[in-house]
């Protein structure tokens, strides 16, 4: 049984940092691509960024570069997103995903394989 468990998410003042893990557990760890989503209340799942099988290549969403790390171990089978410098509109429910091919990029959310059960991040003002 495949399983993804996000942790790590919480209350954070503006200009914070949090850091996400997602931990994989029933598959090849290093046989996929790993990436973030979020979604805030009301609004669409966002992609926020992926990194591939070895972790020497990653991408990122427009509004968390430079803020945002993806970063994995596959000794651990947990996937990590350090968050620096949180603002209030990263408030969301974080998700993470796996997939067999790495994109830089969004692909069709019915595309990926596996998916976390989220994590909320709160981000107060």
């Amino acid at each position: 049984q495949v399983q993804l468990v996000e942790s790590g998410g919480g209350l954070v003042q503006a200009g914070g940092s949090l850091r996400l893990s997602c931990a994989v557990s029933g598959l090849i760890f290093s046989n996929y691509a790993m990436n973030w989503f979020r979604q805030a209340p009301g609004k669409e799942r966002e992609f926020v960024s992926v990194i591939n099988w070895n972790g020497d290549t990653t991408f990122y969403t427009d509004s968390v570069k430079g803020r945002f790390t993806i970063s994995r171990d596959n000794a651990k089978n947990t996937v990590y997103l350090q968050m620096n410098s949180l603002k209030p509109e990263d408030t969301a429910v974080y998700y993470c995903a796996a997939v067999r091919v790495f994109v830089p990029g969004k692909l069709r959310e019915n595309l990926y394989n596996y998916w976390g059960q989220g994590t909320q991040v709160t981000v107060s003002s």
